[in-house]
């Protein structure tokens, strides 16, 4: 079955149309939590970019995103500040953070996203899990999709290894980093 204005549909998910998709950084979320003593800290990327390109079948399908480490926002200047240095991200030796997929794979109704991930100039294998939140028309008739990914991966593994230590052997800062994106995208003509 093919549409002649958007592309053709794909076989694994109904009303999907084949394409690049753009993600529309205005009506998107990049952010991620950390363990900081009992508490989370929570922050996000307020510049980044990217688009998924979707194949006849999802499995051939493909994405990037790229992400303005500078833009880092966690409602603390202080503390973003400091994530911009070189304790952390040192964002102006490595500006940029980069996710391209490598593999695509149902798993039940969701599916799981593996990719390269770069920070600092280190790039380390991960898997994201996806949940496909459905596809639609904007308000200028645009054929959009959405999606919620997460994953968890060591700062430690892309040399972000900056600590305290703290009475009684602890750290003030966790190892583990929860990414999450929630994601819209446009379908480009």
């Amino acid at each position: 079955m093919s549409d002649t204005t958007t592309g053709t549909l794909t076989s694994s998910i109904p009303g999907l149309v084949a394409g690049t998709y753009a993600i529309d950084a205005a009506h998107s979320e990049i952010g991620f939590t950390v363990r900081h003593l009992m508490t989370k800290v929570r922050g996000t990327f307020q510049e980044f970019s990217g688009e998924i390109v979707v194949k006849d079948t999802i499995e051939d399908s493909a994405t990037n995103v790229s992400v303005e480490l500078a833009s880092v926002h966690t409602r603390s200047e202080q503390r973003d500040g400091h994530l911009r240095s070189g304790d952390f991200f040192d964002a102006e030796n490595s500006p940029k953070m980069t996710f391209v997929s490598t593999a695509i794979k149902p798993e039940g109704d969701d599916y799981v996203l593996a990719g390269e991930l770069t920070i600092k100039n280190v790039t380390k294998p991960i898997e994201l899990a996806v949940e496909f939140l459905g596809v639609d028309q904007n308000a200028y008739g645009q054929t959009i999709i959405g999606f919620e990914a997460s994953a968890s991966i060591s700062r430690k593994e892309w040399g972000i290894d900056f600590n305290v230590p703290l009475e009684g052997g602890k750290l003030l800062i966790g190892d583990k980093v929860d990414i999450h994106l929630d994601v819209q995208a446009a379908l480009q003509a």
